[in-house]
């Protein structure tokens, strides 16, 4: 039995993200389960074991050379078995390939098919962000954590709406109050955002180090007030609005760089500078 194999199954069975160190830690869990099946049986098996003689056994040894391998195995060990799947799904031209996210490794449908794909859902109509929300949303992404007053001093105008439909779509969320006065809310992009746009975390962001780094207007000086911010009009955004359900990953991969419904291209997310 490969590693391959294996990391492939539990991917295709898994409707979350495995990072490559829970994978490595399910294989060692099953191997640790099989070397204890096997004494079990033995000590069962053979009446003239003396007490305790099966357990002072090497545990190693109970095992085929096949399952003894996988007794240690690393993190790296998986990922080079993920690199060597996807390069066999590519020679003999599948339509999937396994791609890393925010949470971890999952199977993708490989945007070609994404066309395709989306024909299994005839009912569900494309969602495209304006000008204004995606610029809104550029400003969360680069500068997170931020708060309200910080994101209208860049954009010079109120972001109110914007704030609260990108909250809908699930690409923003609230991620806990400044401490400042009034305790404003601050506002981060979520796991949906990385896994749609393709990147792992902030600093894979098109030109990220320049851009967060680039000084900003800042937000004039508010008097401190007796009650805190309140949130946005509290509103739980249906996942089924804003993404297809996670049933092998097909429609995670079909969607253009503007939409926002079916994220086919999320490996290949828009430039956001």
């Amino acid at each position: 039995m490969e590693l391959t194999a294996i990391t492939e199954a539990l991917l295709v069975a898994s409707d979350d993200p495995l990072p490559a160190a829970e994978i490595a830690r399910l294989v060692r869990a099953r191997i640790a389960e099989m070397e204890d099946e096997i004494l079990t049986q033995s000590a069962d098996s053979e009446k003239d074991y003396a007490d305790g003689e099966a357990e002072a056994n090497d545990r190693s040894s109970v095992l085929s050379d096949e399952f003894k391998k996988f007794a240690e195995l690393t993190d790296l060990e998986v990922i080079e078995a993920i690199t060597l799947l996807n390069a066999s799904y590519e020679e003999t031209g599948r339509a999937f390939q396994i791609l890393e996210r925010a949470k971890g490794w999952k199977i993708y449908t490989s945007p070609a098919y994404g066309e395709f794909v989306k024909h299994l859902f005839p009912g569900r109509k494309p969602k495209r962000l304006s000008g204004p929300a995606m610029e809104t949303l550029a400003v969360v992404a680069y500068r997170q954590p931020v708060t309200k007053a910080a994101i209208d001093a860049v954009r010079g105008v109120s972001s109110d709406g914007m704030l609260q439909k990108l909250l809908d779509l699930e690409l923003v969320k609230i991620g806990g109050r400044a401490d400042l006065p009034g305790r404003p809310l601050l506002y981060e992009t979520t796991d949906y955002f990385f896994e749609h746009f393709g990147i792992k975390s902030p600093e894979e962001l098109p030109n990220a180090l320049e851009l967060r780094n680039m000084e900003l207007p800042e937000p004039e000086e508010e008097s401190p007030q007796t009650e805190e911010e309140s949130p946005p009009e509290e509103k739980q955004p249906t996942l089924a609005e804003a993404q297809p359900t996670t049933e092998k990953s097909a429609t995670e991969s079909t969607q253009t760089n503007e939409d926002f419904a079916q994220p086919h291209e999320a490996m290949n997310g828009p430039d956001l500078d």
